[in-house]
């Protein structure tokens, strides 16, 4: 992998970091009341995570170009290794959910449908921060933790 690739897994994990910061400041004033506030950290978690997904399809498009395909494999043993798959495996299929879940609820709170808004982001938060966060953590275990 040339240098210029290196940066973008960093640059998702600040991005996924910065999501889930952004989702727990959200959930905190939303429990305030302080709807204005709520809505501005929304759309700006919704930015950061949108800013994470064209990097992500970036970084992985330039390396079929420029590094035919090339992947980093995971280099950890022992437990650290189903931990990892695990965690893996349910982040990927989470993350595709979420991308559904959260235009349904951002389109509801945003049309000021708040009763079908609560009713659905009860599921996405959860699932939207536990997708930010397990972001962050496989980009520690393959490239800080466990990396060759």
């Amino acid at each position: 992998m040339s240098a210029p690739f290196t940066v973008f897994p960093a640059i998702n994990a600040t991005l996924n970091g910065a999501s889930a910061i952004l989702l727990l400041t959200g959930r905190r004033l939303i429990a305030q009341r302080k709807i204005q506030q709520h809505r501005a950290v929304m759309i700006s978690a919704v930015i950061t995570s949108s800013l994470f997904l064209v990097c992500y399809l970036t970084y992985h498009a330039l390396l079929q170009i420029y590094a035919h395909g090339a992947i980093t494999r995971f280099q950890g043993t022992g437990i650290s290794r189903p931990i990892y798959f695990s965690i893996l495996l349910s982040h990927t299929i989470l993350a595709v959910v979420t991308v559904p879940l959260v235009l349904i609820t951002l389109n509801r709170g945003l049309k000021a449908r708040f009763d079908k808004h609560r009713a659905i982001a009860r599921w996405t938060f959860p699932i939207w921060l536990y997708v930010s966060v397990t972001g962050v953590v496989i980009y520690f275990m393959l490239y800080q933790w466990f990396a060759a």
